[in-house]
């Protein structure tokens, strides 16, 4: 790429990733003041109240929304005759650990050989950067440019995620009532509510996840299909509420990816109850 310039490119990916960490999207500010404005459980609505005027102080400030920055997954949209060079993967991956630094980031990073990261006996790496980003994803854009969208995935949404196959019955209502079902479990046992549910229905678990991961990027708060509205009410019914403290919002919204599936008898799917803080996202044009 004759026009790259390699040390711009790491500075717009730090700060696309302290913002990723650090400020709420316009879209999830406006779904928390309405969430607040329709609570009428005092302590629910002083959850809402509470997390929202942290955001505002993280936004302020550029600190982060949470003690939990996250892990770092990429996602790259390339155009038709847009270029990727491995030098813009090297500045790209720069960028991520200058970012981490300048949030900063908690230091989690593992050291030593695979057994020593399993077990966690190579000790903590207390450099921000020593937490490394997952394998990128990339897809294809219709737009002529290389768009990077960040995301800062907490550990407590990893956990009590979900991706398994669902037997569907040939009926849609099935794997609805599962992730419904999964939903409201992830709900009440990450208690940093009120969540965004994430999910992706794939052909395999990485497919899945895959979508999963795209429906953070692409989901909006304000933009509901009809499905993703079914699952937000259902899970809402139940009453779990900001921190568990019941209430109306126990998920402010859902975003789902459906992809391309087979002709069998299960459907592959991944639900993540994204935290208070999450998607925590943020996009940069690169070139």
């Amino acid at each position: 790429m004759s026009n790259f310039d390699y040390k711009r490119t790491v500075n717009r990916v730090s700060d696309t990733l302290v913002n990723a960490g650090s400020i709420f999207s316009e879209d999830k500010k406006e779904a928390f003041t309405r969430a607040i404005a329709s609570e009428d459980n005092k302590n629910a609505k002083w959850v809402l109240e509470n997390i929202l005027e942290n955001a505002m102080a993280a936004e302020k400030n550029h600190s982060p929304l949470c003690d939990d920055t996250g892990i770092p997954h990429l996602v790259l949209e390339v155009g038709l005759d847009a270029n990727v060079s491995g030098r813009m993967l090297d500045a790209i991956r720069e960028g991520v650990a200058e970012g981490l630094r300048k949030l900063p980031g908690r230091p989690m990073g593992i050291m030593g050989d695979d057994s020593h990261r399993i077990n966690q006996s190579g000790g903590l790496d207390l450099d921000s950067a020593g937490v490394e980003a997952a394998p990128i994803l990339i897809r294809r854009c219709e737009e002529n440019i290389v768009r990077l969208h960040i995301l800062m995935l907490g550990g407590g949404p990893a956990i009590r995620a979900k991706t398994y196959r669902i037997f569907h019955k040939h009926d849609t209502k099935v794997v609805l009532d599962e992730i419904v079902k999964w939903g409201i479990e992830g709900v009440v046992q990450l208690g940093c509510s009120p969540c965004t549910l994430s999910v992706g229905i794939g052909r395999s678990h990485f497919e899945a996840t895959a979508l999963m991961m795209q429906a953070q990027v692409d989901g909006r708060y304000h933009t509901q299909s009809e499905m993703e509205q079914e699952i937000t009410k259902r899970v809402n019914e139940s009453d779990i509420g900001p921190l568990g403290l019941h209430g109306k919002t126990s998920v402010l919204a859902t975003f789902m990816r459906v992809g391309p599936q087979r002709a069998s008898g299960v459907r592959i799917v991944s639900v993540r109850p994204c935290c208070c803080f999450e998607p925590r996202l943020a996009t940069v044009d690169l070139g």
